[in-house]
């Protein structure tokens, strides 16, 4: 009987130790970037108790060539700002037109200017879905802006659902955030 339990043991251990030594698979990061950066928002989680860019704006108020910051806030280019969505939306709504309003007036004085509106989601849903998503709402502020006046051929779009979040975090702050279309001066 003492031989059967040892017996047990061993093949329990030997069957244990390598699922517990693999994990789960994950999905793997966008770039080595967003890695570091998640794993230094682990870290200060952990040190503060804190979700890392929870008191943190969105925002580089470093010079830009005129004067003001060179990224309003996010990934979109100064002066413009970015507009936010709902959960699951791709309408513009809210205080967001005033934003997109902001933008197409910048257009309308800037005729030279060029943009790439860039639609994004947060994590929550398939990837193919949250591509189809982000092209909504990137086409979204295209017609918008065209609506406003601004000439079709200054404006393109693209979609990179998932894939570009501005905020690495598992909560409703995070994930509004991510939420977004940015407004990209473009070649």
């Amino acid at each position: 009987m003492q031989v059967s339990k040892k017996l047990c043991l061993c093949i329990f251990l030997a069957l244990a130790v390598p699922f517990s030594l693999t994990g789960c698979g994950k999905k793997k990061p966008a770039d080595d970037g967003a890695a570091a950066a998640a794993a230094a928002g682990s870290k200060q989680e952990a040190a503060t108790g804190e979700t890392p860019g929870a008191n943190e704006p969105l925002t580089n108020a470093g010079p830009g060539a005129n004067g003001q910051g060179t990224f309003a806030e996010g990934r979109t280019s100064g002066p413009m700002l970015p507009v936010y969505f709902e959960y699951d939306s791709s309408k513009v709504e809210g205080d967001q037109v005033s934003r997109i309003e902001h933008n197409g007036d910048f257009l309308k004085e800037n005729k030279g200017k060029k943009i790439r509106i860039e639609g994004n989601c947060d994590e929550r849903g398939t990837r193919e879905y949250n591509l189809a998503l982000g092209e909504r709402r990137a086409n979204a502020a295209k017609k918008y802006l065209i609506h406003l006046g601004v000439e079709a051929g200054r404006l393109s779009t693209v979609s990179w659902g998932e894939e570009k979040p501005l905020v690495f975090g598992q909560d409703e702050q995070s994930w509004a955030q991510n939420r977004r279309d940015d407004f990209v001066f473009a070649e």
